[in-house]
């Protein structure tokens, strides 16, 4: 039996997306070669990553004409250094909400100067920061949607007149947004998308014009969007398994579905955490993530007990960020509803015999 896989990534992909990502691998389209073999420039790859950036538009409802989406490599870390290395040219505002916040602004320093418009550093960052200002005079505000190590998550972005530029690694594709209002959106594969090996990037082409430096080929939007996301090899099996998973939620109905599957399996975690007396979140309750709940174990002598428990019932990747400890659940969209359901079934019976 399959495991129930809360894993915070790289994570849980759809069993139909697996199987033919498997097939692929040995026998791609039939044509007796692997996908893996296949030149990258050759018909059949090129036709999955048009696919691919194609059903990223339209999933995110916008326009090509408006809009480029690449596949590069590098994972979110590179975006960090390379957003500033594009766009950072005098001063430059950021979020700061956790970890990941933390190295987009120490990689930012090295290309001018950052203001950090608010922080939830002062309660260990267990809330997302309101009613701040973003000023008018930077070159960007850069913020993270989703904050997978404590469990926070944007339900609001503020209306800026600078370019906004949002970190969606954990939460991308999980819930209906106005996409419009972004600049530039980055995430990491590995949680909602496909297999960790490419990152994807969504940029409002106008953005390129505030480009003033010159930048390494490998680092600049430009290069990458001139080619089409092949300036280098891209990571082939990577980018198939993403259009695979994005084709998959197409069919599902699109981001309104996956959405409401999503809500009813935080609502289920969160209604268990809140009623039971054994549990406590972690997280303001108006900023919580739908993708990924943390909380703890009120009494630390039963941690043993639970999580032997939830072990045996097939249970995996659980345990909190090593930097928190605790408990964090990843719920991303492929995560069944029955998956949250088991656990909250441990809960309760951990409840039972405490």
């Amino acid at each position: 039996m399959k495991k129930h896989n809360f894993s915070a990534g790289p994570c849980i992909l759809p069993e139909e997306v697996l199987q033919k990502a498997s097939e692929a691998v040995i026998n791609f389209n039939q044509d007796n070669l692997s996908l893996i073999e296949i030149s990258h420039r050759s018909k059949p790859f090129v036709e999955v990553i048009e696919k691919g950036r194609s059903l990223v538009l339209e999933l995110l409802h916008l326009n090509d004409s408006e809009y480029a989406t690449l596949f590069l490599h590098g994972g979110a870390s590179t975006q960090f250094l390379m957003i500033a290395y594009n766009f950072l040219n005098k001063k430059a505002g950021y979020l700061n909400t956790g970890t990941w916040s933390n190295k987009a602004i120490k990689e930012a320093k090295l290309f001018g100067d950052l203001i950090e418009v608010a922080s939830s550093k002062d309660d260990a960052f267990n809330y997302i920061p309101k009613d701040y200002i973003v000023p008018a005079d930077i070159d960007y505000f850069h913020c993270t949607s989703n904050n997978t190590i404590y469990g926070t998550q944007m339900k609001a972005f503020p209306e800026v007149k600078v370019p906004l530029i949002c970190d969606m690694s954990s939460d991308i594709f999980s819930r209906e947004l106005d996409f419009s209002k972004f600049d530039l959106i980055y995430a990491g594969a590995q949680k909602n998308m496909g297999p960790a090996g490419t990152t994807l990037v969504v940029i409002k082409k106008e953005l390129l014009n505030n480009i003033t430096r010159e930048v390494p080929s490998m680092l600049s939007y430009k290069t990458h969007i001139e080619k089409d996301s092949m300036f280098n090899t891209p990571s082939v099996f990577s980018v198939y398994v993403s259009m695979l998973t994005l084709d998959w939620l197409k069919e599902l109905g699109g981001i309104p579905f996956i959405e409401k599957v999503n809500t009813k399996k935080a609502d289920l975690l969160y209604s268990e955490i809140d009623r039971n007396p054994l549990f406590k979140g972690n997280v303001a309750t108006e900023d919580r993530s739908i993708m990924n709940a943390t909380f703890t174990l009120k009494n630390k002598d039963l941690q043993e007990k639970f999580d032997t428990m939830w072990k045996d019932a097939n249970i995996n990747g659980i345990n909190g960020h090593r930097s928190v400890g605790g408990y964090r659940v990843s719920m991303y969209n492929a995560l069944p509803l029955y998956s949250v359901q088991a656990l909250v079934d441990v809960m309760q019976e951990l409840e039972r015999k405490a």
